[in-house]
């Protein structure tokens, strides 16, 4: 074999992987939105064949999409039966949302405030889309822009591995948050403390920033609680 005809498999094998790759992650995240819009619920079986029928795709790239979803704690496997969409138990929401609530606060006092007005505008357009998808009932589009404008919120901190825990603990509770993505009230208060958090970083009020990323946790929390009948 030449060495021209041997880089071009080479490259050949390239792509066809970054094609794979694409698709594990297109695949993930369609899934990943799926459970945190209620549309797959805890305890509900995600079945190869029928996934793979979905996504047009073939058996090892579904498996590697599950395994994603299994390492951002969003899926489970169980012996004999196979990838199901996690459940939680009481004491397990209580422990997530405690350290949830941990470095969030740490993450938002970690900011320095006031946020000038070039760092704060990405956060306030996706305040805006968040807004504007509540208004019109589009709640995939209301999911998407809430998950941008936490992580640009969270991402003005300095310390990136905090910026990391509070995404990694965010997706591991998907699940959970479910509940508040279908509920038009619990859509609304989070738009306006959407609205508070802003001000906050705007105007400097670092104790207020913290006081309304806790506050803001509590909704998902209680409604998964409240659905297990330990609240």
């Amino acid at each position: 074999m030449t060495t021209r005809a041997s880089d071009a498999l080479s490259d050949s094998a390239q792509t066809t992987r970054q094609r794979a790759s694409a698709q594990v992650e297109a695949i993930a995240g369609e899934l990943e939105e799926d459970i945190a819009m209620g549309l797959l619920h805890p305890r509900e079986r995600l079945v190869e064949d029928a996934l793979m029928e979905r996504f047009d795709a073939k058996r090892h790239v579904v498996r590697s999409a599950l395994s994603t979803l299994e390492t951002r704690g969003a899926v489970e496997r169980r012996a004999h039966v196979g990838a199901l969409v996690r459940s939680f138990s009481a004491q397990e929401v209580r422990d997530l949302y405690d350290v949830r609530e941990l470095v969030e606060t740490a993450c938002a006092r970690a900011i320095t405030t006031p946020v000038p007005g070039d760092q704060i505008r990405p956060v306030e357009d996706a305040m805006h889309e968040h807004e504007q998808a509540v208004d019109r009932g589009d709640r995939r589009s209301a999911l998407r822009a809430n998950i941008r404008f936490h992580e640009l919120l969270f991402g003005l901190a300095p310390n990136q591995f905090l910026v990391e825990s509070v995404r990694r603990h965010a997706r591991m509770a998907s699940p959970i948050r479910s509940l508040t993505v279908v509920n038009d009230r619990l859509l609304e208060r989070s738009r306006d403390e959407h609205r508070a958090m802003v001000v906050a970083l705007r105007e400097g009020r670092t104790d207020e920033l913290v006081r309304v990323c806790a506050a803001h946790l509590e909704p998902s929390r209680d409604a998964y609680l409240n659905l297990l009948g330990e609240l």
